[in-house]
């Protein structure tokens, strides 16, 4: 049996746990790049170069940047003061819910964003008798399509520009990905305001429902809010502008620094805000990928893309 054969074998029993869940996604990942080495796909020194990839540095300080806005209650702050604005007509309402989640999470954690703002969305829709699932389905959109605004916004955004770099390709701009996440957002905001919104499902809050915050604000100083805004803006202006001498890791790596210097979050919120399982299945798919292109594997999929699409293939 040939390399790439195997490596292709190897890749759809990876594909299939990541599907059924059977084990958890990173020890799928994980042992996907053990496999690979294990099999002679790719030479045993390179099973865990994932891990010393610069993106997951990357990941890593833009998560604490990121995490720093919740713990110090900033983002909250935020989403309370515009969807507050916004009344508690359930049109308005979606539309605060939708712009805010949108906004934050082109910066910060998709999953942070909802989070945050589950408990506002939640409140309000218990005081004024809205069915709570009409707001929560079109926040979770607008946390989704909210992050491929910007290049930090969601992990696959920043695979993509380390992919292109890693080939020798010029890298994507910080707010290139919003000539089509922009758009994506408004044209999601509109069907989910005049369509979607017939769509949704309708289930009330218990009057007593017990509401909590998903993530606790460790502080109430207003300065230490001032700080995380300001750093997380410097952190964002640094990486669009691309100035010379600080790359995108060296730029997340200092502004998580900061965070943890200034008292915006303590060391170990810093340690807890990390998603490992993103950071684990970035590092264990990077020798997948690089098994898929020198085994021939890869090339294999491509050949026989294009022989069943043809090289100019029908719209349909």
């Amino acid at each position: 049996m040939s390399p790439a054969i195997k490596c292709l074998i190897l890749l759809a029993v990876v594909a299939l746990f990541f599907v059924t869940e059977l084990i958890p996604l990173a020890i799928t990942a994980t042992a996907g790049a053990i496999a690979c080495g294990l099999l002679g796909l790719i030479p045993a020194k390179q099973v865990f170069s994932g891990l010393s990839n610069s993106t997951v540095v990357l990941f890593a300080g833009m998560f604490v940047v990121g995490a720093a806005m919740f713990y110090t209650g900033l983002a909250q702050a935020i989403g309370n003061k515009v969807v507050h604005l916004c009344g508690t007509g359930e049109n308005s309402l979606m539309f605060g819910l939708m712009v805010v989640g949108t906004v934050l999470s082109s910066v910060l954690s998709n999953t942070g964003t909802a989070a945050c703002l589950l408990p506002v969305a939640l409140g309000i829709c218990s005081a004024a008798k809205i069915p709570a699932s009409r707001q929560l389905m079109p926040l979770a959109f607008a946390c989704g399509w909210g992050g491929i605004i910007t290049m930090v916004g969601t992990p696959p955004n920043i695979i993509a520009t380390g992919a292109m770099t890693a080939a020798g390709l010029p890298a994507f701009g910080f707010f290139e990905f919003a000539w089509i996440g922009i758009p994506v957002s408004i044209a999601g905001m509109l069907y989910m305001m005049f369509i979607g919104k017939h769509l949704l499902p309708k289930v009330e809050l218990d009057a007593d429902q017990e509401i909590e915050q998903e993530i606790e604000a460790n502080s109430t100083d207003s300065k230490k809010m001032v700080i995380s805004g300001i750093i997380l803006l410097a952190v964002v202006i640094v990486m669009a502008l691309g100035i010379k001498g600080v790359t995108l890791e060296m730029a997340a790596i200092i502004g998580a620094l900061v965070c943890v210097l200034t008292g915006c979050l303590t060391e170990k919120q810093a340690y807890a805000s990390i998603d490992w399982v993103t950071i684990f299945l970035f590092a264990g798919m990077m020798p997948v990928s690089t098994a898929m292109d020198k085994t021939g594997a890869g090339k294999l999929i491509a050949e026989w893309t294009v022989g069943l699409m043809g090289g100019s293939p029908s719209p349909l």
